[in-house]
């Protein structure tokens, strides 16, 4: 019996350390793969990101981690939902695929529909909110299919590998996420 929320390409499963650790590992220090996150410029000691590690395996009331793998149980990326506010509703969210060859096919598209139905289903959440650095197309679109909005941008707010980056908020709500996602709106679990 498989563990974790499905979705039609991928599974949310809980991070456990003989799975994803060594994944994990490589893709934060990997410049390719940190190059538009809001962190991965210091390098990491395995040390330190088993320390992180650790604490990540443990879902909070503020915080669920969670490993993305295929259907098929292929670790391809991490997904989570940070700063819960159950008492309004809210979370921060967001998702990295870490192999090159796994972007672009829809898997972080289908695991950030799977968080948000996670997030509005299961936590009873009513928004969700996200954000990417100006430039980043990819990042931009799959929010856009999931459904997330615009809602301000802070500019020139986080320095990234040689330039001051524009950081883009967004925000996906309950209702909107349903609207455009009836299907997901019947799903048990």
């Amino acid at each position: 019996m498989a563990i974790g929320w499905p979705g039609e390409k991928v599974r949310l499963v809980p991070l456990e350390f003989e799975r994803h650790f060594e994944n994990c590992y490589r893709w934060i220090n990997d410049a390719d793969v940190s190059e538009w996150l809001a962190l991965g410029d210091l390098p990491m000691s395995r040390l330190a990101e088993k320390e992180w590690f650790e604490k990540a395996q443990v879902a909070t009331e503020t915080q669920i981690h969670f490993a993305i793998e295929t259907l098929d149980g292929r670790h391809v990326g991490n997904s989570g939902l940070f700063r819960i506010s159950r008492a309004h509703g809210t979370a921060m969210s967001g998702s990295l695929i870490g192999e090159f060859e796994d972007r672009g096919k829809g898997l972080g598209t289908d695991a950030t529909k799977v968080r948000a139905w996670y997030g509005f289903h299961v936590l009873g959440l009513r928004q969700l909110y996200s954000e990417y650095f100006g430039g980043n197309e990819p990042a931009k679109r799959m929010q856009e299919k999931v459904g997330y909005v615009e809602w301000g941008v802070r500019p020139a707010a986080f320095w990234k590998r040689g330039a001051y980056r524009d950081l883009v908020e967004t925000v996906l709500t309950r209702e909107r996420f349903f609207e455009l996602h009836p299907e997901w709106a019947g799903r048990s679990g």
